[in-house]
């Protein structure tokens, strides 16, 4: 875990009507943003929105990393799909991937007496009061306890109990940047606020953490974290310090392809073998929740998103990635039909516009699965499964909510699996883990 420490925070607005003024007052800039683009554009008629976007993402983002928490991970979420969002918020916002500004020290020892009544350097041999990484929700500081290294993961004060009122203000600039419909943004935003309300729990982070590492401790060249719940919290995690690189970091060493296509292949085994065998998956694949270690092995650092895949939804869905069921008609409506992707009330138009364009959008993404093996460096496939979702977001029928609420992290999920696969230029083997797709309807 190497050390990046951007200027420290020495307070978070954490009262509804402190952050509520914070998302004012960025609405506001954002408006003169507006106010200034227009300006310009009366003696410039030809001139394009990026001077707008770049202000316009600076703005939020520099809000959104004040108030951290679940504003700035919907920031972190969004900047993960390359097709929702112009070029200079998908920019901006990827820095929450690996760092925002850290807390003070003050803040630290605070929330370290009221969970365990005495500070950090009264519990550990020694504690660094600066964190090596900072994120979303929380931080994260070395600490050593009898001769060995760990991990503090320490939870930024409010952050749990401003999820929903954070995300009701959040609302109006996700609207305004993405341009969905009402009834679809409220389903992302529902989903998203379950996610994160487990998220901001520790002690079922922790939980989870042990369950899923020794359920995936089989695995080839995947290494974790050993967890100490007695040294952990509902907002303190304590673990062993997993020596590594991040990704960028990693890649500016120039590893051979035979390393990259190791990592590469642990990622695809780690990720499927979660989602065919345990029917649940780490949510969030971020790289600032991987570390590529001196060994050459993939440490996985963060449990703190967990997507459970119930059956309703896994069978009809990978039915349609990994078997011959779309070349039968009848039977993908079917499946289209029990993903809520076609409508009871849609018009016969209606229902083969759909039929022809989801078919085309899984049969893109459906394309390493279908394979023994798959180039992931290859740039032809991401540029036909950007340019497509791209088309499809300007489509006025998609802008309506359509599927079930699971697509929302399963699909984050995968294409956040595929974009990492794509920065290591890695060739995998895909049939290790198969979907368990016997359907019956």
């Amino acid at each position: 875990m190497s050390e990046n420490i951007p200027k420290e925070q020495n307070s978070i607005p954490t009262s509804k009507v402190q952050r509520s003024a914070k998302f004012v007052k960025t609405g506001l800039k954002v408006g003169g943003n507006y106010i200034k683009h227009y300006s310009k554009k009366l003696f410039n008629p030809d001139m394009d929105k990026s001077e707008l976007n770049e202000d316009n993402a600076s703005d939020i983002y520099e809000s959104l990393s004040e108030l951290k928490g679940s504003a700035l991970k919907v920031a972190q979420m969004l900047s993960m799909d390359k097709n929702l969002l112009p070029q200079a918020y998908t920019d901006k916002f990827s820095q929450s991937q690996y760092n925002a500004p850290p807390l003070s020290g003050p803040l630290i020892v605070q929330t370290f007496k009221k969970y365990f009544g005495k500070s950090p350097e009264k519990i550990f041999d020694k504690f660094n009061v600066r964190s090596s990484n900072a994120a979303s929700i929380g931080q994260v500081h070395q600490a050593e306890l009898s001769g060995k290294k760990l991990a503090i993961k320490i939870q930024y004060p409010g952050v749990g109990d401003s999820i929903s009122s954070d995300l009701k203000l959040v609302k109006p600039f996700a609207f305004r940047m993405l341009g969905m419909s009402e009834k679809e943004l409220d389903i992302y935003m529902n989903e998203v606020e379950e996610r994160l309300l487990e998220e901001t729990d520790y002690e079922l982070e922790v939980r989870r953490s042990i369950e899923f590492s020794t359920a995936c401790a089989g695995l080839d060249n995947v290494v974790f974290p050993k967890y100490y719940p007695e040294l952990s919290s509902k907002r303190i995690i304590t673990m062993d310090w997993l020596e590594g690189k991040h990704l960028r970091e990693f890649l500016k060493t120039n590893p051979s392809q035979a390393l990259r296509n190791r990592i590469g292949q642990a990622l695809w085994d780690f990720y499927n073998f979660q989602q065919h065998e345990l029917r649940a998956v780490h949510a969030d694949p971020h790289p600032g929740n991987f570390m590529i270690t001196p060994e050459g092995k993939l440490g996985i650092i963060d449990f703190g998103c967990i997507k459970e895949m119930p059956e309703d939804f896994y069978y009809p869905f990978f039915s349609l990635t990994s078997s011959n069921l779309m070349e039968n008609k009848e039977e993908t409506m079917k499946a289209f039909r029990l993903l809520d992707m076609i409508h009871p009330n849609d018009t016969p138009a209606q229902i083969e516009f759909y039929y022809r364009m989801y078919k085309q959008m899984i049969g893109l993404f459906a394309k390493p699965y279908i394979t023994d093996h798959f180039d992931f460096g290859q740039s032809a496939f991401f540029d036909e499964l950007y340019g497509f979702g791209e088309k499809v977001s300007k489509m006025p029928e998609f802008k309506q909510a359509r599927g079930v609420k699971h697509f929302i992290y399963v699909n984050r999920t995968n294409f956040g699996l595929y974009n990492i696969l794509h920065e290591l230029n890695a060739e995998v083997k895909t049939d290790t883990f198969k979907p368990h797709v016997v359907l019956e309807y």
